[in-house]
């Protein structure tokens, strides 16, 4: 990943974890994530959202299904593990 990208919706987008957009005219479809950038990585942030989320009992925010919850903490996780690089930092579990 490039360090001088700004986060957010750019490092999901770099990893092919954002959804892929349509429109034209009055239509607006909001499809399947991307999958551009790297298939390795995205898979591993897959992978490391399934195993914290079957692993976390907790109250989840709604959504339609585990894989769109899964889908959305691996970008969070590209998001976080993006600053950590950026910053130079190391993680701190709250």
């Amino acid at each position: 990943m490039n360090p001088n990208a700004s986060a957010g919706l750019a490092t999901g987008a770099y990893l092919g974890l954002v959804p892929r957009r349509y429109q034209s005219g009055e239509v607006d479809y909001t499809g399947s994530i991307s999958k551009c950038g790297d298939r390795r990585m995205r898979t591993l942030l897959y992978e490391a959202a399934n195993v914290m989320l079957t692993r976390y009992k907790g109250s989840l925010k709604l959504r339609s299904t585990m894989r769109k919850a899964r889908v959305a903490l691996a970008r969070r996780l590209a998001i976080i593990m993006h600053a950590m690089l950026r910053h130079g930092t190391e993680f701190k579990a709250a």
